[in-house]
This record gives C-alpha cells, sequence and structure tokens, in this order.
C-alpha cells in the first residue's frame, strides 16, 4: 500500500528538517563559497534549478504554465 499525502512531513516536523537539510545543505554550501555565477557553472544540478534569471523565464515548463518565452541561462 502506498500512501502519500502532502503535508505528511508536518506528522513529523524534526525528522523532516532532518531530511530536507541533509538533500540541500551541500548546495547552499556550494553556493556561499563559491558565489552564484561559479556555482551555477560548475554544477548542473543548481544550473537546472534556475526558472528566472535577470527578469527572463528559463525554464521551458515556467515558460508554458505562463504562456511566456522561455531563453536560455546565460550566466
Amino acid at each position: 500500500m502506498h500512501y502519500c499525502v502532502a503535508n505528511m512531513p508536518g506528522i513529523v516536523p524534526r525528522t523532516s528538517t532532518y531530511a530536507l537539510t541533509n538533500a540541500t545543505l551541500n548546495y547552499v554550501l556550494e553556493l556561499a563559497n563559491k558565489g552564484f555565477a561559479r556555482a551555477v557553472a560548475e554544477n548542473e544540478a543548481l544550473r537546472k534549478g534556475i526558472n528566472i534569471y535577470k527578469g527572463k523565464v528559463t525554464c521551458d515548463g515556467v515558460a508554458q504554465a505562463y504562456q511566456m518565452k522561455c531563453e536560455n541561462y546565460q550566466g
């Protein structure tokens, strides 16, 4: 059986906080240590997470949802 509810992390806030921190801390440290431009240039996962940059939509899904033009990220 599979059970999925969007607010399940609210039932175990401490555990879910640790899980989120473990999943994201390395990205935060990379951004802090290298700065945005270098971190994004060197890390494809960070680059894929950019939806809007300098006022331009860089994510196809976001552009389609809002019927806007999508432009490639130019860092």
